[in-house]
């Protein structure tokens, strides 16, 4: 069975924000940012320990067309997405988030 995807609240929002972006910079964009964001889901729901730990129990998938990672946390039985950021940005952004609570 697999894990359950949870996408926390400050991830949804990365999303919403990154989404908004790629629309102002071209109709239609959002829409392959979100696609190609859903690949990523999907690769990490299928092998969610393939990606190493690389910050308190946080691992890190890539996108493979946009420059974005999803940065998420492996429980029993679920798969916590804290953030979803670009990776030109310092990981200070999504390193605050790193505690089960965060």
């Amino acid at each position: 069975m697999s894990p359950r995807l949870i996408i926390n609240p400050l991830a949804e929002e990365d999303l919403r924000e990154a989404k908004a972006w790629h629309d102002d910079q071209r109709q239609g964009l959002g829409t392959d940012f979100i696609d190609e964001i859903t690949l990523v889901f999907d690769r990490i729901i299928r092998s969610p320990m393939v990606h190493a730990i690389h910050f308190r129990g946080l691992r890190i998938a890539l996108a493979r067309r946009f420059r974005y990672a999803v940065v998420y946390r492996l429980d029993d039985d679920q798969i916590t997405v804290v953030a979803i950021y670009h990776t030109s940005r310092h990981p200070r952004t999504w390193h605050v988030r790193s505690e089960p609570n965060g």
